[in-house]
């Protein structure tokens, strides 16, 4: 069929500005045919936007023939423009339907579709990976990633309010953010080079200019797990302090998760809604529990951790029967963390460190930062790390290097947790993992 072209149509409103009281008005929407029932007589279409749904109706005997020709050669998922009547009606959804008076067809569809997108028809998470596009045009897909949106927004209005300056760090580097095995490697002119795993020594170094900054971007980790919440490519929010220690950022990042509650509390009541969330407020200050404090409760549970050593998902799992909601781990032993995080002052053995977990997942982590030249050298070496590697940034040491700390949250997990989606993929518009590279 030929299409219709888009002309001198605008748009007057989307589908939440329609109402009951605007009975009568005319006005131009733009959207997606979700569903089509015809019943002889009388159709109805049900028109998708980005804001939600509005119910056209069609009575054939009453509506202009173009209308009733163009009911006929349309689908699910076409492309349209209706132009018409609002009409209060008790019945329709949100008590109102468009009386259509035109209608353009702007885009059509080859059938059959890879999966239906009213959700009606379940579908895997491959299946709908591989159709994301179309995936995302669930309402319960939409709901996520506007609830996604209004995180950052939140986030970053939190932030500036409280002093930071956004910045944006390299992709591309020469070394190893943070060592170990999990990065991904490439040729770059001839160099050997790597995505980077996290902005941590640039964000490190312009608190020297900026005192306070964040960051929130994409970042990479060559994750051999498969896993529901591991993934290659994600999202980290990340700020970084001047004079200031690990005691002041957890204050920081506790505020900032209950304010962003607060947010999405206040402005995605109809998108949790869709997804048959309630959302508590978290109550401020967040529970704090030590590395020994936590060891010792698992050991009780019959769960050996081995002391220095990480907490494993099994073990994780156990801490969210013994925790519930927000709480933080502080105290990690210092071998345990990353070279750049401080050793406490009064017992090396610890470090000035912290994760924020709720129940059996790990939001963020974070702390103090060496800001001494000599212990940074010596923690790069206790930890396998050739500190001529990170001449750069041990560079930044001799220009006057204040005392800092941070942390990093990771953005899809913490979204997963306030969805309650099942797997982390659910979460990111294109997940990419150990398998998956498109689409």
């Amino acid at each position: 069929m030929a299409l219709d072209r888009l002309g001198d149509w605008k748009r007057t409103h989307y589908s939440s500005q329609v109402t009951a009281d605007m009975d009568g008005q005319e006005v131009t929407l733009f959207g997606w045919i979700e569903d089509i029932r015809d019943l002889g007589n009388l159709a109805f279409l049900t028109l998708r936007d980005r804001e939600g749904v509005v119910q056209v109706t069609i009575a054939k005997k009453n509506s202009p023939a173009s209308v009733v020709e163009k009911l006929a050669s349309v689908g699910k998922q076409y492309a349209v423009g209706v132009r018409g009547r609002v009409k209060a009606q008790k019945e329709a959804p949100q008590g109102v339907e468009l009386i259509p008076t035109e209608i353009k067809v702007l885009a059509g569809v080859v059938y059959p579709l890879p999966l239906d997108p009213t959700g009606r028809v379940p579908a895997d998470i491959d299946v709908r990976l591989n159709a994301r596009v179309m995936d995302l045009r669930r309402a319960t897909s939409r709901a996520i990633f506007k609830i996604r949106h209004e995180i950052i927004r939140a986030t970053r209005e939190f932030l500036i309010a409280d002093g930071f300056t956004e910045i944006q760090t390299p992709r591309l580097i020469g070394s190893a953010t943070e060592g170990g095995a999990a990065l991904f490697s490439l040729d770059y002119f001839g160099q050997k080079a790597y995505l980077a795993q996290s902005p941590q020594l640039y964000k490190e170094q312009l608190t020297t200019v900026f005192e306070r900054v964040f960051e929130i971007g994409p970042f990479f980790r060559a994750e051999e797990s498969r896993t529901r919440r591991h993934i290659s490519e994600f999202t980290s929010l990340d700020i970084e302090c001047a004079f200031m220690t690990q005691k002041g950022v957890t204050e920081i990042l506790e505020r900032l998760v209950h304010e962003t509650y607060k947010s999405l509390v206040s402005q995605c009541s109809n998108e949790l809604e869709i997804l048959r969330v309630h959302l508590e407020i978290p109550p401020l200050p967040f529970r704090r529990l030590t590395y020994d404090e936590v060891i010792g409760a698992l050991s009780k549970e019959g769960v050996e951790v081995k002391w220095g050593e990480d907490i494993p998902t099994a073990a994780e799992k156990k801490l969210g029967e013994l925790y519930t909601g927000f709480y933080f781990i502080t105290d990690w032993p210092s071998a345990s963390k990353p070279f750049y995080i401080a050793p406490r002052e009064d017992n090396p053995k610890y470090s000035d460190s912290f994760d924020l977990m709720h129940g059996a997942l790990e939001i963020a982590s974070g702390g103090t930062r060496v800001h001494e030249y000599s212990v940074l050298q010596a923690r790069l070496r206790e930890q396998g790390l050739n500190p001529e590697g990170f001449e750069d940034h041990l560079a930044v040491f001799r220009m006057g290097f204040a005392p800092h700390a941070g942390w990093a949250v990771g953005l899809d997990r913490l979204l997963m947790l306030v969805t309650g989606a099942e797997n982390i993929r659910e979460c990111i518009f294109y997940p990419r993992d150990r398998d998956r590279l498109r689409p």
